[in-house]
């Protein structure tokens, strides 16, 4: 059965930092794809997380140094290529890596990765996939085996490839980012990138020389101790997915399993950090 969801367009003044705080507090409430705009952004949610009341508990639109409006749609899955060829625009990462659709004009870049996000987070739009992305442009992945943990469309897992990863492992939850990430691989011609539906605990007994998982900060608080375990000696452990102030209780977790911080990338608060495994 094809799946149902619930669009909510929010228009924001101003726009920041509402909008990063906002998009924070829908993706604890399970809101699972985030679309920017020039006066905001859409939201997406499965129609069975939904309720009546999901928005009751977001505190940021009850505060008053903002203006927030929004409306609400319902989007079958069928009409979701239409929705993304409406609101999804190319990009350029660090005037390297152009992260396009098929639809888009062709633009030059040492690395062109072209994908049709549907329901998958992981455009590139959103600060911490673009963090991750300069991230994997400074580290030398010849030969290296990577783990994309909480892959989305597998942009990163991508781009790995793109840079000499022979080996990578492409893992997300959610089915459709399963199927659209299987998609975006054959899209790309790549040939190096196994992706498995499921979670963490399909890391059992895995070695990897790089390990990226850019989710939440409480999936990475609760699974940084099996990553770590996964790390060959001298590693590199990428996390994003949470802010600038959030680093201090990563931290403090990653150095309980032997991980020392090397550095961190900022974009408007979000931040991508970078361990090694000792």
């Amino acid at each position: 059965m094809d799946k149902i969801y619930i669009g909510y367009t929010f228009v924001l003044n101003p726009v920041e930092p509402a909008r990063e705080i906002l998009i924070a507090q829908l993706g604890l409430a399970n809101f699972e794809s985030f679309v920017e705009t020039e006066t905001g952004f859409i939201a997406y949610i499965q129609e069975t997380d939904w309720h009546e009341a999901i928005l009751a508990d977001i505190q940021l639109l009850n505060a008053n140094e903002f203006d927030i409006k929004y409306t609400k749609e319902t989007i079958a899955q069928t009409n979701w290529n239409s929705e993304w060829e409406k609101n999804f625009s190319p990009i350029m990462v660090a005037d390297k890596v152009s992260i396009r659709a098929p639809f888009h004009e062709v633009v030059p870049a040492d690395y062109t990765i072209i994908i049709e996000p549907k329901m998958s987070f992981g455009t590139g739009h959103h600060e911490t996939t673009h963090l991750m992305v300069q991230h994997l442009l400074e580290l030398d992945l010849a030969n290296k085996k990577v783990l994309d943990m909480g892959c989305g469309t597998s942009v990163l897992a991508i781009l790995a490839e793109m840079r000499g990863a022979t080996a990578i492992d492409a893992i997300d939850i959610d089915n459709w980012c399963y199927v659209n990430s299987l998609e975006n691989v054959t899209r790309n011609n790549c040939k190096n990138i196994q992706v498995f539906e499921g979670d963490a605990a399909l890391l059992i007994n895995k070695k990897y020389d790089l390990i990226i998982a850019n989710i939440n900060r409480n999936i990475l608080l609760n699974d940084i101790k099996t990553y770590s375990n996964c790390l060959e000696k001298d590693a590199i452990l990428l996390l994003s997915g949470f802010y600038e102030e959030d680093i201090p209780v990563i931290d403090a977790e990653a150095t309980k399993y032997g991980l020392e911080l090397q550095e961190f990338k900022e974009r408007n608060n979000w931040v991508a950090v970078k361990y090694q495994k000792k």
